[in-house]
């Protein structure tokens, strides 16, 4: 059975924590799927709040 890429999991986990500021240990217990809808959603985020700067 081949897991998820550490580097990747880091990656999502510091990601969401940074912008969200949940714990270590909620973000552990998402599934993978639920976290990476999460990344996006605060990349969506992102996205528009760099938009409405420029």
């Amino acid at each position: 059975m081949i897991g998820y890429p550490l580097d990747k999991l880091y990656q999502e986990v510091a990601y969401i924590a940074y912008h969200f500021h949940w714990s270590l240990d909620d973000i552990l217990e998402m599934e993978h799927r639920e976290r990476h809808v999460w990344v996006k959603e605060i990349s969506e985020i992102n996205k528009e709040i760099n938009k409405t700067r420029s």
